[in-house]
């Protein structure tokens, strides 16, 4: 029998919980819970003897891929796998699998109404602005980015974006615009929505050069990574323009700086929220069980991201 732990300091919630069991128990597999979590030790015990792991935010670093004696596949509920070290689980020949699209829809209204509640001075009582007929770019045009740009022009936002690996007409399609480089995409845009990956072509990518080209009421939104932001490069930006704003979904390493120098200018949620909805979770959490039924016994590799 099969045994999978399912390790999440931050839980599903408790109807995606029920729906995973069902997935694994018509599978004939034994159920591990590990949740709310705040020791490393508990997870390295927790997974000693499982042969897959579900997690979420929780890093599988070599240590982890180590101790998992019987470990054959970790699912990472979620797009994002940066939280997952690759080189060690390909080491120990551990299959890594995301869940592209899951969560799509759910990080792409938290984009949007994390736009709304700035340029609306956050609910404050003051007169704000309207997203209408401002600029949106999209940089990285997935399944998050298509999402957001349908959204955009729902609300009547003109939406450019710029991803050199999605085909213009694709793109064009969708009634979006596209640009032909990413200091365009930010030379246009009142927004950028940015859905790209942290890696090492990415880290620290989105610099003063870039930002410093966007035109009046200028602002960024960010439900990445915060390791694509160049933290000294957005302080430059907030002291050199009063009109700049940074929205994320998760707080740089500079945010108390930001805070005692730039109040009313940002907007940073506690905790990463993309996938904090019902449906996400349930999407998700199911997607990655069936994920691993199906490569436990048919051996499919479709998601795997550590090839």
């Amino acid at each position: 029998m099969a045994k999978v732990l399912i390790a999440t300091e931050k839980p599903f919630a408790a109807a995606a919980v029920s729906q995973i069991k069902s997935v694994f128990d018509d599978a004939g597999y034994e159920v591990f819970l590990l949740e709310k979590y705040e020791d490393k030790a508990d997870l390295l015990k927790a997974v000693a003897d499982v042969d897959a792991l579900i997690i979420r935010s929780d890093k599988v670093t070599p240590e982890v891929i180590e101790t998992g004696k019987n470990l054959k596949i970790v699912v990472r509920a979620g797009a994002g796998y940066d939280n997952v070290d690759l080189a060690a689980a390909s080491a120990k020949n551990v299959v890594v699998m995301n869940t592209p699209g899951q969560n799509s829809n759910a990080v792409a209204e938290l984009a949007i109404g994390m736009m709304i509640y700035q340029a609306r001075g956050q609910f404050n009582g003051k007169s704000g602005t309207e997203i209408k007929d401002k600029s949106l770019g999209i940089l990285a045009y997935g399944n998050v980015g298509k999402i957001v740009a349908k959204l955009g022009m729902a609300f009547g936002m003109q939406v450019f974006a710029f991803d050199p690996f999605v085909s213009a007409a694709d793109i064009q399609k969708d009634g979006v615009e596209v640009v032909n480089s990413i200091g365009d995409l930010f030379a246009k845009c009142n927004y950028v929505s940015l859905h790209i990956p942290a890696n090492d072509q990415t880290k620290k990518s989105i610099n003063y050069a870039l930002m410093s080209k966007m035109p009046a009421a200028a602002a960024v939104v960010n439900t990445a990574r915060k390791e694509v932001i160049d933290e000294d490069g957005l302080l430059k930006m907030y002291a050199d323009r009063d009109d700049f704003v940074y929205i994320s979904d998760v707080a740089p390493d500079c945010a108390a700086e930001i805070a005692e120098k730039f109040p009313g200018r940002f907007y940073f949620t506690p905790k990463k929220m993309g996938a904090q909805t019902a449906e996400a979770n349930v999407n998700a959490g199911i997607a990655a069980a069936k994920q691993i039924v199906n490569f436990l016994e048919k051996g499919d590799k479709t998601f795997q991201v550590n090839k």
